[in-house]
């Protein structure tokens, strides 16, 4: 149980109270610091996944724990970049991205209860979701406030929008592969 990517996991997990806090210290740069540790998490998220298939360490414990850390570390990542900028512009894909992740995670639960998980086994369009998601967040934690990197908060914005496109692609996609279990009287 305690192998390498199941203790990058237990870390991205820890990272979450750190990121929270300067976030909010009021420290000077604490946007950029608080960015580099979100950073830091989806490193290691990847990072884990990547040496589990490597090293052949695949772990009930790692299985279930990965996608909880993910998911939480996302939430509060979008959560408090919703409070912070407060716009509908950025609450509503949000809300449909915590939804989705939710829906996703139950319809996930109730197909392996049928056998039948790998019909909604993670896809590379949840892979290209994901990456948005990330590289929205940090740029929208950081939001630079130098002239010479002024680009990146609106790129942080429109990477939101393509990740909640394809937030919506895959939740769909999802769906259709479950449909037959779903609408099965």
């Amino acid at each position: 149980m305690w192998n390498i990517p199941n203790l990058l996991t237990l870390f991205r997990l820890l990272l979450i109270p750190v990121f929270i806090t300067f976030f909010y210290s009021g420290l000077e740069n604490a946007r950029f610091w608080s960015a580099l540790v979100f950073c830091l998490a989806a490193i290691t998220d990847a990072l884990d996944g990547y040496l589990a298939r490597k090293l052949e360490q695949f772990t009930p414990f790692g299985a279930f724990l990965d996608p909880v850390a993910d998911k939480v570390m996302v939430a509060t990542a979008l959560v408090l970049v919703a409070v912070d900028i407060k716009t509908l512009w950025v609450i509503i894909p949000t809300i449909i991205i915590i939804s989705r992740e939710i829906f996703i995670s139950a319809l996930r639960e109730w197909m392996a209860s049928l056998g039948k998980r790998a019909n909604v086994a993670v896809s590379n369009l949840g892979k290209y979701k994901t990456i948005a998601q990330m590289l929205a967040l940090i740029a929208l934690i950081w939001q630079p406030t130098l002239s010479l990197l002024s680009w990146f908060t609106p790129v942080g914005m429109l990477m939101l929008y393509i990740a909640t496109i394809l937030t919506v692609w895959s939740m769909y996609e999802y769906l259709r592969s479950a449909w037959t279990d779903l609408s099965t009287v």
